[in-house]
């Protein structure tokens, strides 16, 4: 028995609803979806369908109305479901929310986007410190899997130029840094325990027909704690799925 897990950078869920969403998550049915950037509050989308597909729904959303926010769907009803960080200079943006199964950890977030010429990277760095701090503390009580957009491809096979944007957003040695950092905590790239070749991102501009190109970077991920590693049956971008600037990312896990 495995688990399907769907990780997602929707860029508004009303307006990828009608864009291929709804029918992608009737279609592949998964069992949790974790979605990013819905820019909307609960009541201001009719989702009767979703609930007629048995999932269970946790919502946060930013202080600041249509701005980032995060959901969860699962048909798995979770133990405790827990909204932020913890930290109110973290906690306005609904970047982050935490439910928890009988084995693990499940943790959905959106990475704070350290913006154009990098001007809100200091504080992209502290969200760094203080998120691996968060799934860290959480690693010793039980396994974690934390998936989402993480606004940064980890290394040069990861978005198509390297060259031409490593002191942009996303692609900083800063950035990158905090990324081998999670490496250095124990976490692995479930992507890259099954792929290891290039020319597979999972998000492209509008501009410039860049994702009938595939001129794009892998931003999108689902990580998970070492002890977790044995029970990854699989993890894949759905890059054929359309709705947003980002396509889906996927991971199934063996049950225990």
């Amino acid at each position: 028995m495995t688990l399907k897990l769907i990780s997602w950078n929707v860029n508004g869920i009303r307006a990828s609803m009608d864009k291929g969403f709804r029918k992608f998550i009737e279609i592949d049915a998964p069992d949790v979806i974790c979605l990013q950037e819905t820019k909307a509050e609960p009541h201001q989308v009719n989702l009767d369908w979703a609930e007629g597909l048995g999932y269970h729904k946790f919502w946060n959303c930013a202080d600041k109305k249509g701005y980032s926010g995060t959901s969860i769907w699962t048909k798995l009803l979770p133990k405790k479901c827990v909204l932020g960080l913890g930290i109110e200079e973290h906690d306005q943006e609904g970047r982050v929310i935490t439910i928890t199964f009988e084995d693990f950890h499940l943790i959905n977030v959106y990475t704070p986007n350290a913006q154009r010429g990098l001007a809100r990277l200091p504080y992209r760095q502290r969200w760094d410190t203080a998120f691996l701090e968060y799934v860290t503390k959480l690693d010793k009580k039980k396994p974690v899997i934390f998936c989402g957009d993480l606004n940064c491809s980890h290394k040069e096979i990861d978005l198509a130029n390297p060259k031409a944007n490593r002191i942009n957003a996303g692609f900083s040695e800063e950035e990158r840094a905090g990324m081998e950092r999670i490496v250095d905590a124990g976490f692995l790239d479930t992507f890259r325990l099954f792929n290891d070749q290039p020319n597979h991102y999972s998000w492209w501009t509008h501009r410039l027909n860049a994702r009938e190109r595939n001129i794009g970077w892998r931003l999108d991920y689902f990580w998970v704690s070492r002890k977790l590693k044995d029970r990854v049956h699989d993890a894949k971008i759905r890059a054929e799925i359309f709705g947003s600037d980002h396509c889906p990312v996927e991971m199934t896990l063996s049950k225990c």
